[in-house]
């Protein structure tokens, strides 16, 4: 009997082992002070670490982007700081900052992780620096001083978070040297990646991608929506105690990748499509001529013809607008692969405030990598767009930085294909496609 009864006292107590971890404490003073968006840390995995057997020192807490890993260190720290750790994590994966890390290097091909990490800290502790019961680590990075102090730009805490995503930040902190050879590790820093560095020297690496770390579209997609709708949930309930001081541009979104959005508009406007044949029947006319009986006529039904008309395509290039080198690679190849698989024209108009150069190119064979941008403005897009009225196209693709106006709406469906680093841009008519 009494080997009985401690078998059920272990099994009634094994639950809650699973619920004790180093960061226990830190959670229930997130819950007891932000009820609503401090239980997004009960959403999270927990697992504690044993000590490195190695002389390196990690953080007190890291992330895998779906759990909290904490090392013996963090039960050295004074409550208001432990709470500090596991809100910073757990915003790390509300946000899912390592997921997105993938997928920007997905898309990239070479992403510079501790670059990375430092936007996403910066954002993160910004958004916690309002909170008095809780503290971040000494010399916390804060996202308007790295603004202020590596691209020049003087934004309070509020304005920058509701101006400025991870992608974004990112993208304008990496301006390293381009690969040699291949060698993506042996990239020099430009200016503003050496500042990023030089004020983030203290911040500790706490972003962890791992195998797992890449999901399948489906799971990505409801895990983000998921995320997004505890997020927005959790800071409507807490308010002014809430764990986000704003809410955050850099909230997270389920994204459709720019190449597909562009294949599919693309696709619609340039797809053959049959006309119809007066000088034939249509199958069903032939069909219901025998159920008619004699003596009765039907309606004439024209049949259908494959359409010999070719499908034509319309680039406009604003090269007084400033098009990153990498991203023009990439545009380019998607452009030229779109033309080639849709046997579609393509009709090259280059320019900034008047027309440069007009070039009619066969299906794939544009070269695209070989134009130069300025980077001046003084951009009018009405001589571009008088252009492409002129040419007739199915449909129009404008890339740009869309700084300057547009006096004329031409027929066809426009495309206005802009980098992100300006994600505030509204075009005058036609569609806006974020190149990220």
């Amino acid at each position: 009997m009494a080997e009985r009864g401690a078998a059920e006292h272990d099994a009634a107590a094994e639950p809650l082992a699973l619920h004790r971890h180093r960061g226990t404490r830190a959670v229930q003073r997130l819950v007891e002070h932000a009820p609503a968006s401090g239980g997004l840390a009960l959403w999270v995995r927990h697992e504690d670490l044993a000590a490195a057997e190695d002389d390196a020192q990690p953080p007190p807490l890291s992330t895998d982007g779906r759990t909290l890993f904490y090392t013996p260190a963090f039960e050295r720290l004074p409550l208001e700081q432990q709470a500090g750790w596991v809100a910073h994590g757990t915003l790390h994966v509300a946000l899912r900052h390592v997921q997105r890390f993938a997928a920007l290097q997905r898309r990239l091909g070479d992403v510079d992780l501790r670059l990375f990490n430092l936007c996403a800290d910066a954002i993160v502790n910004s958004a916690l620096g309002h909170l008095a019961w809780l503290a971040l680590p000494p010399q916390a990075l804060r996202l308007e001083a790295l603004l202020r102090s590596a691209l020049g730009l003087a934004q309070e805490a509020e304005a920058a978070l509701l101006a400025w995503d991870v992608e974004r930040l990112y993208r304008e902190l990496d301006d390293r040297e381009p690969p040699r050879g291949g060698r993506s590790d042996a990239r020099r820093d430009g200016p503003r990646a050496a500042r990023a560095r030089a004020l983030g020297q203290a911040q500790a690496a706490d972003l962890k991608p791992g195998q797992g770390t890449l999901e399948a579209p489906e799971d990505e997609a409801e895990q983000t929506r998921s995320w997004q709708e505890r997020l927005l949930r959790g800071h409507a309930g807490d308010g002014s105690h809430s764990l986000l001081r704003a809410l955050l541009a850099d909230l997270p979104r389920s994204r459709t990748p720019w190449e597909q959005v562009l294949r599919t508009q693309l696709a619609q406007a340039l797809a053959q499509r049959p006309g119809l044949s007066w000088s034939r029947p249509s199958r069903s006319y032939i069909a219901n001529q025998g159920r008619a009986g004699s003596g009765r006529r039907l309606p004439w039904e024209p049949g259908t013809t494959a359409s010999r008309r070719v499908p034509k395509l319309a680039l406009a290039v604003d090269v007084s607008g400033s098009i990153d080198g990498a991203l023009m690679q990439r545009f380019a190849r998607e452009v030229e692969a779109l033309s080639r698989r849709l046997e579609a024209p393509l009709t090259l108009i280059v320019g900034d405030d008047r027309v440069r150069s007009v070039q009619t190119f066969a299906p794939g064979r544009s070269d695209l990598r070989s134009i130069r941008f300025e980077g001046g403005g003084g951009t009018d897009f009405t001589p571009l767009l008088e252009e492409v009225q002129r040419q007739q196209p199915d449909i129009a693709v404008v890339l740009t930085d869309l700084q300057g106006p547009a006096r004329l709406s031409p027929a066809c469906p426009v495309i206005w294909a802009v980098p992100a680093q300006q994600p505030l841009a509204v075009p005058p008519f036609g569609r806006l496609l974020l190149l990220q």
